[in-house]
């Protein structure tokens, strides 16, 4: 089994506001966190099962195709942390659509050899191991920092962005990107309709809006109506219709008015497809925050495991996708 790393990153300067959010925001977040997730002995029980989840996962492979059609391809950031649970959304998506998959794995920068390895033996030969020096690369050439300060300084220290540059800079065409954190229970035919045959942008609804700025200075700034509670778990975009300049302007101003937000990306998509006719997976089959009876007994075509989801997805969503291995 490969163990996830999980060796802490670098550390961040310690300015004062730093200092100041150390001290007293983070303490606050640790408690409501822990509340949140039912106490300190819930939250043991949690990681239990998760890591209960991690030795299923290494045991897990690809189920064959139902067919012999060109594989459906899906991009994922993932990486020493969370490939377990990027193995058993891709796993999940296979199983239940029938359908050959072509898993595009866009390093987050701890994908080392033994783990590529293992990803390609459980995900089958189609699947692409995109390196952080690749990216590196194709960042320095299209997006330099002298032209894209924004943008550069977001790619080293929030990741979520990576999940929109990695994929699509540099490269044309639709593509899927899915977060790691949802499980299919059941044929997805809005999502496999759409991977086979993209014509406009696709997202999921969220549980609520989540941008981490006003509505309205978005609509502002991307000149169209954006829409409440776009989520971006499922995420279909062009990558030849993206407008990295005018992305790094958003950023910007975004920055200036309102500072850093761990919803940046989201906002950023929301913009994208602001006052265009996307394609919106159905509320009621691709759940966003599933409730704890949801999860325990699986009525949806896919949950996507948000804020207190993760403790139901640990103790209970893994084991009731249909590929967990025996014993599990």
């Amino acid at each position: 089994m490969i163990a996830p790393d999980m060796s802490p990153p670098d550390k961040p300067k310690l300015t004062p506001g730093r200092l100041f959010y150390l001290g007293f925001h983070r303490p606050l977040e640790i408690v409501h966190r822990t509340f949140a997730d039912g106490g300190p002995f819930a939250q043991r029980e949690t990681a239990r099962h998760q890591e209960r989840m991690l030795a299923a996962a290494a045991r897990i492979k690809l189920p064959p195709p139902a067919n012999n059609a060109k594989p459906l391809e899906v991009h994922f950031l993932t990486g020493a942390r969370f490939w377990f649970q990027t193995v058993f959304c891709a796993a999940s998506l296979a199983h239940h659509s029938g359908e050959r998959l072509a898993c595009h794995m866009h390093d987050d920068g701890s994908i080392d050899a033994p783990l590529a390895g293992h990803l390609r033996d459980t995900l089958g030969t189609d699947t692409v191991i995109h390196s952080q020096a690749e990216v590196a690369s194709r960042l320095d050439e299209l997006m330099p920092e002298s032209r894209f300060p924004h943008l550069r300084e977001r790619h080293r220290n929030y990741p979520n962005i990576r999940k929109l540059i990695d994929p699509h800079l540099g490269s044309s065409g639709w593509k899927c990107v899915l977060d790691s954190d949802m499980l299919f229970f059941r044929r997805p035919a809005f999502l496999s309709d759409w991977m086979r045959t993209p014509s406009k942008p696709c997202h999921m609804v969220d549980c609520g809006t989540s941008y981490g700025y006003p509505v309205g200075q978005l609509s502002d700034l991307c000149g169209a109506h954006v829409s409440e509670r776009v989520n971006v778990g499922i995420c279909g975009l062009n990558s030849s219709a993206l407008d990295w300049e005018m992305i790094e302007h958003w950023c910007a101003r975004l920055h200036e008015t309102h500072g850093t937000s761990y919803y940046l990306e989201q906002a950023i998509v929301a913009m994208l497809v602001a006052g265009g006719d996307n394609s919106v997976a159905p509320a009621s089959d691709y759940v966003c925050l599933p409730s704890r009876s949801e999860v325990e007994a699986p009525s949806a075509v896919m949950h996507h495991y948000v804020a207190g989801a993760k403790r139901w997805y640990f103790r209970n969503g893994w084991r009731n996708c249909g590929v967990a291995p025996a014993g599990s």
